[in-house]
C-alpha cells in the first residue's frame, strides 16, 4: 500500500466522493489511489478550478471538499481561490505535491517554499514528513477545515510519501552516481532515512488544538444573550434582519434556518450564498432598498456576515437601533462598529433558537412589512419599464434577465461569476430553494464559473445548472467546457458580452475620461466552448431569448454541456456602484 492508497481511504472515511486535481508526477499515485477506492477524479484544465470545485462541493454537501495540486506552480497557482475559500469560509482540504524529502533545497523540479506561501491564508499548513504521520495528518487537517469558522486547510506530501516504497528506493539510489567510499556512505545515509520515513512513527512538528466546545458558563452566557435579543426583537416596531451566507456553513438541513426565519415572521434581506434560503416568494424576503429599510429599521439583525463594505462598514445603521451581529468569527464582531449584543455562534443555529425564544404572540410587524413591499414593488416597475427601453440591434440586459428568469427550474443551481452583469442578475433572478445560488463571496474573486460549476453538477445531480459570466470573466474558466464535456456534465453556460470590463470602464472613463484597458472583443464565446466538444448558441436581439434559452435547456436535459453568448447593449442601470 502506498501514500496514495492512505489518503484516498482516509477521505472515503470522511465522505468524499470527488477530488479535484490537475495531474502531475507529483501527485499521481493521489488520483490512482481515488479511483481505486470509488472515488471520481475530476481532473480540470486549472488548479484554481479544481480548488473551486472542491469549494463548490464543500458548501452544497456540507463536508469537506477535496483538491490535489502538483508541487511549485500547480501549488501557487491554486493560491487566489485558496483565499476565496478562506474569505468565503468554506472548508477545503487542499493536497500539495512536493519534492522527495532528500531533495529539498537542492534544486529539485518545482521545488519552493511552500507552507510559508499558504499559512497566511488557511488554518492550518503543514508538511508530512514520515508515512506513519499521513493519516493522522489528513484526519487533523479535516477536523480543523470543518470545526468552529470553517476554511481551507493545505497539507503538503512529498513524492516520495506516495510512491511505493520499493519504487522511492530504486528512484533514491539510483541518483548516487559515486563509488567508493563516498558512494557506500550516501547510499548508507539513505536507505537509513528511507527506513526511518516508511517504518517510524511521525508526528507534525506543529500539531494545533480543536476548537474545545463551550464551557457550562459560555453556553449559559449565550442562552442569556439569545433571551436578551428576544426580548429585544419583541419590543420593536421596524425590525430588520440580514442573512449571510455563514447561516448555512456546514449545514445539511438548512429548511430548519429557514423555518425558524418564517416562525419569526421578520422583514429579512440575504446576501451572498444565503440566495435562495427562503424560496422564490416568501411573504417576509426583501431584494431591493436595503439602505433605506436599514436606516428606517430600529432593530437590526446582521446573521452570518461581518460590517465590511457590503453594508458600508455598519455607517448606515441608525444609532438608536438595537444593533445586534452574530458571527462564527469572533474578531469581526466589533470591527467598524461596537453592537449592542454580539453573539459568536453558528448563525443558522442561533436563528432557530431564537424562533424558540420569541414570546407569544409574536410582534405585529404589518405595517413594517407594508411599507417595504411599497418600495420593493416601485424598485421592480423601475426595473420593468428600464427593461422595455429599446436598444438598437443588441439585448437589453435586463430584458435577457427577466426572461431568464422566467424559464429556470425549480430545482436550478445559479452560479455567479462576473462583475456588471452579473450583479445586475442578482437584482432580477430568485434562487429556488436553499445553497442554489452560489458567488464567489466577499474576496469578489473572478473565475470561479468552471469550478462551481463541476462541484454544483455532482453535487446535484440532475439539477439544471446555470453559469452567468460576464465576457470578461468568462475567459478565466471557458476551458472547463472540456472537462463537462469529458465527465459527461451538462451545465449552461451564459455568457453577457458587451465588448467591456464594464463595471469597471463606465466609472473609469466618467472619472478619468479615458477607457484605456477596459476594453474587449466581440468575441464568438459560443464557438470557443464548442472548440471543446459542447454546443454553443447566440443570441443578438430580444426576439431570439425565449427560443434560445428553452433550446438550450432542452439540450442540457440531454446531457450536452451548453454556451450562450448574449450580445448585450451598453446598460447605465449599476452605474456609480464600483467597489474599491
Amino acid at each position: 500500500m502506498h501514500g496514495g492508497h492512505i489518503i484516498a481511504q482516509v477521505l472515503a472515511e470522511h465522505g468524499v466522493r470527488e477530488i479535484y486535481a490537475l495531474c502531475g508526477g507529483h501527485i499521481s499515485p493521489i488520483l490512482v489511489g481515488a479511483k481505486e477506492r470509488g472515488i471520481r477524479v475530476i481532473d480540470t484544465r486549472s488548479e484554481a478550478s479544481a480548488v473551486f470545485g472542491a469549494d463548490s462541493s464543500a458548501r452544497l454537501n456540507g463536508r469537506v471538499g477535496v483538491a490535489a495540486v502538483t508541487a511549485g506552480p500547480g501549488v501557487t497557482n491554486a493560491i487566489t481561490a485558496i483565499q476565496n475559500a478562506r474569505l468565503a469560509e468554506s472548508p477545503v482540504l487542499l493536497l500539495g505535491g512536493a519534492t522527495a524529502t532528500l531533495l529539498r533545497g537542492r534544486g529539485a523540479l518545482q521545488d519552493i517554499e511552500q507552507l510559508p506561501l499558504l499559512r497566511p491564508i488557511t488554518k492550518w499548513a503543514v508538511r508530512v514528513e514520515g508515512l506513519s504521520a499521513l493519516r493522522p495528518t489528513l484526519e487533523r487537517a479535516i477536523a480543523i477545515a470543518t470545526s468552529g469558522l470553517p476554511g481551507p486547510v493545505f497539507v503538503e506530501v512529498p513524492i516520495d510519501l506516495l510512491y511505493p516504497e520499493s519504487v522511492v528506493r530504486a528512484w533514491t539510489l539510483s541518483e548516487i552516481k559515486l563509488k567508493g567510499a563516498l558512494g557506500a556512505f550516501l547510499r548508507f545515509y539513505a536507505n537509513a532515512h528511507l527506513a526511518k520515513q516508511f517504518h517510524s512513527p511521525h508526528f507534525p512538528i506543529e500539531w494545533p488544538e480543536l476548537p474545545h466546545p463551550s464551557d457550562l458558563l459560555g453556553a449559559l452566557s449565550i442562552e442569556r444573550k439569545i433571551e436578551r435579543v428576544a426580548k429585544c426583537l419583541g419590543c420593536s416596531k421596524r425590525p430588520l434582519f440580514i442573512v449571510g451566507g455563514q447561516a448555512l456553513a456546514l449545514e445539511t438541513m438548512p429548511e430548519r434556518t429557514a423555518k425558524a426565519l418564517e416562525q419569526i415572521g421578520a422583514p429579512t434581506y440575504l446576501a451572498g450564498m444565503a440566495r435562495g434560503l427562503l424560496g422564490k416568494n416568501s411573504r417576509i424576503q426583501f431584494r431591493h432598498a436595503r439602505g433605506e429599510a436599514i436606516r428606517r429599521a430600529d432593530f437590526v439583525l446582521i446573521c452570518g456576515l461581518p460590517l465590511d463594505f457590503r453594508l458600508k462598514y455598519g455607517q448606515g445603521i441608525p444609532r438608536s437601533a438595537t444593533l445586534v451581529l452574530v458571527n462564527l468569527n469572533g474578531q469581526v464582531l466589533y470591527r467598524n462598529r461596537i453592537p449592542d449584543i454580539a453573539i459568536r455562534m453558528h448563525p443558522g443555529h442561533f436563528l432557530q433558537k431564537l424562533a424558540q425564544a420569541l414570546p407569544h404572540p409574536r410582534p405585529d410587524w404589518s405595517e413594517w412589512l407594508k411599507e417595504l413591499e411599497v418600495r420593493e414593488k416601485a424598485r421592480e416597475q423601475q426595473i420593468e419599464a428600464m427593461a422595455a427601453e429599446p436598444t438598437q440591434n443588441r439585448v437589453n440586459p435586463l430584458r435577457f434577465l427577466i426572461e431568464l428568469e422566467k424559464r429556470i427550474d425549480d430545482d436550478s443551481i445559479v452560479i455567479a461569476d462576473g462583475g456588471d452583469f452579473v450583479a445586475t442578475a442578482s437584482y432580477i433572478l430568485r434562487p429556488r430553494r436553499p445553497l442554489s445560488w452560489l458567488d464567489p463571496g466577499v474576496f469578489g474573486t473572478l473565475g470561479v464559473g468552471g469550478g462551481f460549476a463541476l462541484g454544483a453538477a455532482l453535487s446535484r445531480p440532475g439539477a439544471e445548472i446555470w453559469i452567468l459570466w460576464g465576457d470578461g470573466s468568462s475567459a478565466y474558466s471557458l476551458s472547463e467546457y472540456d472537462t463537462f464535456v469529458r465527465h459527461n456534465l451538462a451545465p449552461i453556460g451564459v455568457v453577457g458580452t458587451d465588448a467591456a470590463w464594464s463595471q469597471i470602464a463606465r466609472e473609469q472613463k466618467e472619472i478619468l475620461s479615458d477607457p484605456v484597458g477596459t476594453i474587449l472583443r466581440d468575441t464568438d464565446y459560443e464557438r470557443v466552448a464548442q472548440g471543446y466538444g459542447a454546443l454553443g448558441l447566440r443570441i443578438e436581439k430580444e426576439s431570439e431569448i425565449g427560443a434560445v434559452l428553452e433550446e438550450a435547456k432542452r439540450l442540457s436535459k440531454q446531457g450536452k454541456p451548453v454556451c450562450i453568448n448574449v450580445l448585450l447593449a451598453p446598460s447605465d442601470f449599476r452605474k456609480g456602484s464600483i467597489s474599491v
